[in-house]
């Protein structure tokens, strides 16, 4: 099969022949149709983060496609089955943390001692064919095809997650931080919940596109979000927390901000001119919580209340997608084919 190698951290992703995976016990064999790339693909494959624990290094938690194969035990799934592959796959049962009974989520994966993670401690879906466990995969429904659904597993997931972490009531008012992957998403589930939403970004050329997603206002920055009157709740989808810091001043008496991404560079800080404690708010993490938030998010793109904007790539073009997602300029998810 052709899978999308890279050699060692910083190299060119290179398209090579290699064997293709058998499914163990448990386990599914997935013929891959579509793949998302996310930008922690790319920092795993420039080792800003650590290098992937697999060889060949094939990343990628963000594939679609059918079932060829199952393993046994993998009674949940069969041929044919339409399956995403996620990010968190399984948990070893057996720590400390496991023994505590946590659902397969982003908590309990970061949690685990040795989880299995798609792209990191196992092989990932930027390749012809993946082997997955049967219990890490979620079945798309009808209606969605595969690089509208791709995104969905790991920025549609997240951001689904986030807006659930942030419990917001019906009055209240919400602001995305960052328009892009997770962002352009984050706007449209909060408009399909019926929420004023207010869209921030220092990108002028994403305002009327903003607008379009679902965003009734659009600001620069924190104190832009500020004179408009505050919000109830910041969803962080970008990259920086620099700017999760400054969103605070924009941030409503009692209000919760939600860090839903990861910046490798700076650290997200409060600082002694924001009376957090005074005002009652709160910073709640979010990531992959529950396979339930999952399935509700694809929910929504099968209602057509939600659309990922991508640009597709195949296979032989896979270093022009890595190089759109790293220097930001991908509207909005770059999906590759196989």
């Amino acid at each position: 099969m052709r899978a999308a190698v890279i050699p060692y951290p910083g190299a060119p992703w290179e398209l090579r022949e290699v064997p293709i995976p058998r499914p163990g016990p448990g386990q599914v064999l997935v013929r891959v149709r579509a793949c998302g790339l996310c930008h922690n693909d790319v920092w795993l494959s420039r080792g800003v983060f650590d290098f992937p624990a697999v060889s060949p290094a094939v990343i990628g938690h963000e594939a679609v496609g059918e079932i060829v194969e199952t393993g046994p035990g993998a009674d949940s799934r069969k041929p044919g089955d339409r399956v995403g592959v996620t990010w968190i796959q399984g948990t070893c049962g057996r720590c400390a943390s496991c023994r505590r009974g946590a659902p397969l989520s982003g908590r309990a994966g970061m949690a685990c001692e040795r989880p299995a993670l798609t792209g990191m401690t196992a092989p990932g879906g930027h390749a012809e064919y993946v082997v997955a466990n049967a219990a890490g995969t979620v079945l798309i429904p009808d209606g969605i095809d595969d690089v509208q659904a791709a995104p969905m597993l790991c920025a549609g997931y997240t951001a689904w997650s986030a807006l659930a972490a942030a419990a917001p009531a019906p009055s209240e008012r919400l602001a995305v931080l960052g328009i892009g992957g997770l962002g352009h998403l984050a706007l449209q589930f909060s408009r399909a919940g019926g929420f004023e939403t207010v869209a921030v970004t220092r990108s002028p050329d994403k305002h009327d596109l903003a607008r379009r997603l679902g965003a009734d206002h659009v600001v620069g920055d924190g104190s832009g979000l500020r004179d408009l009157g505050g919000a109830d709740v910041v969803l962080v989808t970008g990259t920086s927390y620099r700017a999760a810091s400054d969103a605070l001043q924009g941030l409503r008496v009692d209000g919760r901000l939600v860090l839903a991404t990861i910046d490798p560079v700076d650290s997200f800080t409060i600082g002694p001119d924001v009376p957090l404690w005074a005002r009652r708010q709160r910073v709640i993490g979010a990531s992959h919580d529950g396979p339930q938030l999952l399935a509700e998010a694809l929910q929504f793109v099968a209602a057509g209340k939600v659309a990922p904007v991508v640009e597709t790539f195949p296979a032989e073009r896979i270093n022009e997608a890595v190089d759109r997602v790293e220097e930001g300029s991908a509207r909005f998810r770059a999906v590759v084919t196989y």
